[in-house]
């Protein structure tokens, strides 16, 4: 039976992960493991922890994570990725040399005949003014190419000592089994004003870092928010059935 699998908020190649190559190869078993079953991907933002693609100049690192994406697509899995607030400048390098779809944005899709709609979740509910403009400023194609021009020695530096910041200045991380928090209740609100209009059976999340699995209070909806793969190593999977919420052993 073929399945679908969904993941996100990998993060490789940040500079707070303490052995890159360990990281990288447990995600490589992963997208390995489930080589025989899919026939699709969702990569749902975040899967790297900084990139930015120029015109004629691809950044190093990675190469085993594109192989082993390469593989899937060769086989015929068909492979999506939406951007996240870290991977936000993918253009068309990854879409052009292994055949994956991006898209930007909260998604709409069909998968074996059942509604889903995907986002990264940087997109929906609630964000802080300050969030909502620097967002604004990465999608800018202005700004982009004013970015474009500055030289990657001090743009990859800037980008992953931001990240590496903002990790440290955050609250500790919520445990796995919390169920509620500020910003998951803002996803279930944009979850109900949303099913008011739409034939939606399934919505699934990143960028939490929180893996939770729930029916929305007052839909008849399922909301996943995907965890994360710097300590949880979650995703999801759907046999055309059912939406599991799965931890990769």
């Amino acid at each position: 039976m073929k399945k679908a699998y969904f993941i996100s908020d990998l993060h490789l190649g940040a500079n707070y992960i303490t052995d890159h190559r360990e990281h990288e190869a447990r995600v490589i078993r992963f997208l390995d493991s489930i080589a025989d079953d899919a026939a699709e991907l969702y990569l749902l933002g975040d899967i790297l922890d900084y990139w930015y693609e120029y015109r004629t100049v691809v950044p190093r690192g990675h190469v085993r994570f594109f192989g082993a994406l390469a593989r899937l697509a060769d086989s015929g899995v068909k492979i999506t990725w939406i951007v996240g607030n870290h991977d936000v400048w993918l253009f068309d390098y990854l879409r052009d040399e292994i055949g994956i779809t991006v898209y930007n944005g909260t998604t709409e899709v069909d998968i074996m005949g059942h509604q889903f709609l995907i986002s990264h979740g940087d997109d929906v509910g609630y964000q802080k003014p300050m969030y909502r403009f620097t967002r604004w400023c990465f999608h800018n194609r202005v700004c982009q190419w004013l970015y474009a021009g500055i030289h990657p020695r001090w743009t990859h530096a800037i980008a992953k000592g931001w990240s590496s910041s903002n990790r440290t200045r955050r609250r500790p991380e919520l445990p796995v089994e919390v169920k509620r928090s500020p910003a998951i209740d803002h996803l279930c609100d944009y979850v109900r004003q949303h099913e008011q209009h739409s034939h939606i059976e399934h919505y699934v999340f990143g960028h939490l870092h929180v893996a939770l699995q729930e029916q929305v209070e007052g839909t008849d909806t399922t909301m996943t928010i995907l965890g994360e793969w710097i300590k949880r190593d979650t995703y999801a999977v759907f046999d055309g059935k059912t939406l599991e919420l799965l931890k990769f052993q």
